[in-house]
């Protein structure tokens, strides 16, 4: 099993779901893990008990991925007290509207689009260069395979998800040659807080439709998040990886 002793892993957007299951998986594994949540205190306070109590380290911190500032006094917060952050999950989910083209309107389309990738480009903004100064780092960037495989409704959360696929492979390319990997994780249907009650009207057709014939759960997607972010995949950069049980095969 790969381990993150005396690592960082910022995982943002982890108070539920895949956020949460990633920042356990990684502190099982021996990080320090930051959970950093946008207005869920609860939620976030909680996954960090859980990390810590089961023998890791956890800090909570609040910050609007989207916001400069806030992401940029939380990253300082994070290398004031730990000095470092070697590995990356940017997971923070933007809300979308579900719409046909038809029925969507441009600002609706725009906000998508712009959540997306300002938070995306914000935060790797902000930790790159702790990670160049130490030749090494790990970014994730949790997707969707509605960004290759369009689904009704979905043209916002899609369209935005393909262009942070594009936004990982340019990171992969420029910051290669200074020890730091990106990588894209692109789960299909996982059964979260945020989709149950969709799940519980689908798991059945889902299921039977999933070579591995179940839908996913979030630790699904964590433990392909922590194998990217390892050191066992240390020549893995600008990878597109579907975490879906070959529902749908690339």
């Amino acid at each position: 099993m790969p381990s993150f002793t005396d690592q960082v892993a910022l995982v943002t957007g982890s108070s539920r779901g895949i956020g949460a299951a990633t920042a356990k998986v990684l502190g099982d594994r021996g990080a320090k893990v930051v959970v950093n949540f946008h207005t869920n205190a609860e939620a976030a306070a909680s996954t960090a008990e859980d990390i810590r109590s089961a023998g890791g380290d956890a800090l909570v911190v609040q910050a609007d991925v989207r916001e400069a500032d806030d992401v940029r006094q939380m990253v300082d917060h994070v290398e004031e007290k730990w000095d470092t952050i070697d590995v990356l999950v940017n997971n923070a989910n933007m809300p979308f509207t579900h719409a046909s083209i038809d029925e969507m309107t441009w600002s609706s389309f725009e906000q998508k689009l712009t959540d997306e990738l300002e938070a995306a480009f914000r935060v790797t903004k902000a930790v790159v260069p702790g990670m160049v100064d130490q030749q090494y780092g790990r970014a994730i960037y949790v997707s969707s395979g509605l960004g290759e495989h369009p689904a009704p409704g979905f043209v916002a959360h899609g369209t935005a998800k393909a262009g942070l696929d594009a936004f990982a492979k340019y990171v992969a390319q420029e910051f290669g040659s200074d020890g730091i990997t990106a990588n894209v994780v692109a789960p299909g249907l996982v059964e979260t807080d945020a989709t149950a009650d969709r799940v519980d009207m689908v798991r059945e057709q889902v299921a039977s439709e999933t070579p591995l014939g179940r839908v996913a759960q979030p630790e699904d997607v964590a433990t392909t998040i922590a194998a990217l972010a390892s050191d066992d995949a240390t020549f893995v950069t600008g990878t597109y990886t579907p975490v879906n049980g070959g529902n749908a095969m690339e």
